[in-house]
């Protein structure tokens, strides 16, 4: 494919997969009115290699070009919800909301058989996630959550809620969280601590097992995006021409793969085609979380190559759409939001290393370093706050290191990680009860 040719001729010569199409008839409820031929407005169709915003990954987007698949899985990720999940959400009206959810949390905690009456939709949807694909290594996943539990107990409480705003800055795929009341203060920070909460969570001994928490909480993450589809594309004011399908499969790969994404691009810069056993553990636990999640196989990459293959062509296909309203109003509305108790010395210590660090996340990962973009959308990075990330990398570089020869050491491995749980364990206490529920009475659709 040529520069000039750009994406736009890919996207207007292919009709979308039949999987695709098939959501209106087979989930009318919520795609009854979804026209699945247009191409909405935030897949860039005039986009080509040479346009200013892919300058600092020029060659990573030359790959993609090169590979029109990629765009089209794309293409088809970004009008597809959970059809499985999707289902189960569309008997709302039936059922109401409280009874789905409690019959959701009773196939979790003891098996679909329990739930008097079940819909066929919960037992599909328990059944499709209890189907562990043939490519999962659940020994692997063990060992990639007994090493993720380090930068969940170390890093996370300080660098959560700039991993957070990183989802804001683009209003296409923002715009369902401002919809469903996450402008204020204290829905904000609730966001926050369920975001924080779910990863930590799936990182405990066992779980990811089928009885596990993990496994539990997988299940309420999906059917809270099936109900903010359900509600969202009811309400008569989504423009599904702009936006496509709210928060498609897409939107999703970001937070589930982030990390093995940054892994996979630094990897790759350095030469490195494959990943070490210990870093292929983390990357099967962050691939087997999305399967729970919804996600399928291919947009799930084995390889560093094509794990960040596929996070470019969501880039490449998602158009760029910074806009105050939407997105500026989520990044304020997270960074004023007061997410831990500053009544003591240590609770304003950690609010300030938070704050610095955050930000230094946001800027470094997520912005390309650009200290001039941060401000123009609300994130200031003073001196004070540097200081307070410089801090923070320093501890937990500390912290890091002592929790990694600790495990490594056979005398003491078994109790520092008994130490990490213990630490887990409080800060999910500290996060608070995570629903993952989605309150429609709160949804801002004016």
């Amino acid at each position: 494919m040529s520069n000039e040719q750009g994406v736009g001729t890919e996207m207007q010569q292919h009709s979308y997969a039949d999987s695709v199409t098939q959501q209106r008839d087979d989930i009318p409820k919520i795609y009854g009115a979804v026209d699945f031929a247009l191409v909405p407005e935030r897949l860039d169709s005039e986009a080509t290699l040479d346009d200013d915003r892919f300058a600092a990954s020029r060659d990573a987007v030359s790959r993609v070009f090169d590979r029109p698949e990629l765009l089209e899985t794309m293409r088809n990720a970004t009008m597809t919800g959970d059809r499985i999940a999707d289902a189960y959400a569309a008997l709302i009206p039936t059922h109401g909301f409280r009874t789905l959810i409690e019959m959701l949390e009773a196939a979790c905690q003891r098996g679909v058989e329990s739930v008097e009456n079940a819909p066929q939709e919960l037992v599909d949807l328990i059944a499709a996630m209890e189907a562990t694909p043939a490519w999962v290594d659940m020994k692997l996943v063990a060992e990639g959550a007994r090493a993720e539990r380090i930068p969940m107990a170390t890093a996370t409480p300080l660098a959560i809620r700039g991993a957070f705003l990183a989802t804001f800055l683009n209003k296409y795929a923002a715009l369902p969280m401002t919809m469903t009341g996450t402008l204020s203060d204290e829905a904000a920070a609730k966001r926050v601590f369920e975001t924080a909460s779910f990863f930590t969570a799936t990182t405990m001994p066992g779980a990811l097992d089928r009885s596990g928490k993990g496994f539990e909480a997988a299940a309420k993450v999906r059917i809270m995006h099936s109900m903010v589809r359900y509600h969202i594309l009811n309400s008569g004011k989504w423009d599904v021409a702009t936006y496509g399908i709210p928060i498609p499969q897409a939107d999703q790969m970001p937070a589930g793969l982030i990390g093995v994404f940054l892994l996979s691009a630094q990897l790759l810069k350095k030469g490195q085609t494959d990943f070490t056993p210990e870093q292929r553990a983390s990357v099967e636990l962050s691939r087997y979380r999305c399967f729970l999640l919804g996600l399928p196989e291919n947009l799930l990459g084995e390889t560093p190559q094509e794990i960040v293959d596929l996070l470019i062509a969501r880039h490449v296909s998602l158009r760029e759409g910074y806009d105050d309203e939407t997105c500026g109003a989520l990044v304020r509305g997270t960074m004023q939001a007061d997410l831990f108790d500053t009544s003591s010395i240590t609770g304003r210590l950690h609010t300030w290393l938070e704050n610095g660090f955050s930000k230094f996340v946001l800027i470094k990962s997520f912005l390309g370093g650009d200290t001039e973009r941060a401000a123009a959308i609300g994130i200031t990075f003073n001196r004070r706050e540097k200081v307070a990330a410089g801090v923070a990398a320093g501890s937990l570089a500390l912290k890091t290191a002592f929790y990694r020869v600790g495990l490594r050491l056979p005398v003491v491995s078994g109790r520092i990680d008994e130490r990490l749980n213990r630490r887990l364990a409080a800060l999910l206490e500290m996060y608070g009860h995570a629903d993952f529920v989605t309150d429609a009475d709160r949804y801002n659709l004016n």
